[in-house]
């Protein structure tokens, strides 16, 4: 059996670095990917376009607008001189953000009166603009605070605000992002792979040629399917090795728990890839039915979405889903150094949900074969 198998593996591994479309899919497109995802998904919101007008122009006022220029999240381009000029920044979407100081701000705080800073978003992108007002709002305490320091009466002066980040502690969203870029990477380049192993055969007129030889079934699909996962865990190491020299991502948990978990997970993609594989008649076929299932496992994942805002319904068919339990496990060994007695609510299901899906594409192929 074992010698049946092997021989089936090295040719696998012949017929797949011989074909010159498949080369790329396992060398250069997860390099690729994950460099242009890792740099490009982001929820950082840095250099907003700002419009500061200034009615008051004293020197608390370009204090405040110097303190907004040197934060780094926000680029004062414009300084309107009128009311018509700012609401037409905004409306032609010039600017994301607008501070408004008005008359007698300097002498208001100087008093201890009730000072006032207008701040006008656009809503158009809601998320950029919640982002952008919460900066403005740390960098107006903070000012607030100073000038408390300074023995100038505030309405902020006995506020006293610590905020402490614990797994990211300089928030950085590309240390929460890439490690999903990783796991999606590693299904995307498992299904493509094997969705169309045994379609290539048929098309070839090579199905026949198997079905006639010794080989068991399950000869068959361990054979198909162990040299991709050979390939999986290869990719796996480069793009983890890409994360941590070229992002700078912190690894602190156990490589060998990733490791093994990162096998259960190319168990279920290469389970499901086989299964695509069965259904299908054409590798044009195949390729279209793997993003048909590709797009939205990374939808329901919680790669992209939180699936707690996700109607209930919906949550429960991610529990289909090898990616959502992979995502919670590669973010927990990077980010918080989780191991297995934390982790196994996500390694038990994932493990399950991998041996049902082998079987069940095995059932599948032996019924294509019979």
């Amino acid at each position: 059996m074992f010698g049946r198998i092997r021989f089936m593996i090295i040719k696998e591994f012949i017929q797949t670095f011989r074909d010159k479309r498949l080369r790329p899919i396992i060398f250069v497109t997860p390099i690729i990917q994950l460099l242009i995802l890792g740099f490009a998904v982001t929820t950082d919101v840095k250099n907003i376009s700002t419009a500061f007008y200034d009615l008051d122009k004293s020197y608390e006022s370009r204090e405040l607008m110097r303190r907004f220029e040197s934060s780094g999240y926000f680029t004062v381009k414009y300084l309107p001189a009128s009311d018509k000029e700012l609401t037409n920044l905004l409306e032609r979407a010039k600017i994301l953000c607008a501070i408004q100081i008005n008359k007698d701000f300097s002498k208001d705080i100087k008093r201890g009166k009730q000072t006032e800073i207008q701040i006008i978003l656009d809503g158009t992108d809601s998320n950029s603009a919640i982002v952008a007002m919460g900066y403005a709002n740390q960098i107006i305490i903070k000012f607030a605070k100073d000038l408390a320091g300074n023995k100038i009466k505030t309405s902020f002066k006995n506020l006293d605000m610590r905020i402490r980040a614990w797994y990211n502690p300089e928030l950085k969203s590309k240390n929460f992002f890439v490690p999903g870029v990783t796991a999606v990477l590693i299904m995307l380049t498992c299904l493509l792979l094997t969705s169309m192993a045994v379609v290539r055969e048929r098309e070839i007129g090579t199905i026949e040629q198997l079905m006639v030889t010794p080989l068991k079934p399950i000869e068959l699909i361990l054979g198909k399917t162990i040299p991709f996962a050979c390939v999986g865990f290869f990719d796996m190491f480069i793009v983890t090795f890409m994360a941590v020299v070229v992002f700078k991502i912190p690894v602190e948990g156990s490589i060998p728990l990733l490791t093994f978990c990162t096998g259960i997970y190319i168990l279920s993609a290469l389970g499901i890839g086989l299964f695509i594989s069965t259904v299908t008649k054409s590798q044009q076929q195949a390729l279209m039915s793997t993003f048909l299932f590709f797009a939205p496992a990374m939808i329901l994942s919680g790669f992209l979405f939180p699936i707690e805002n996700m109607p209930r319904i919906i949550q429960y068919g991610t529990y289909l889903n090898p990616l959502r339990y992979f995502l919670v496990i590669i973010r927990g060994i990077f980010l918080k150094g989780n191991g297995f007695e934390i982790l196994h609510n996500q390694i038990v299901p994932l493990f399950v949900l991998g041996i049902a899906v082998i079987i069940l594409s095995a059932l599948r192929f032996k019924k294509r074969m019979a």
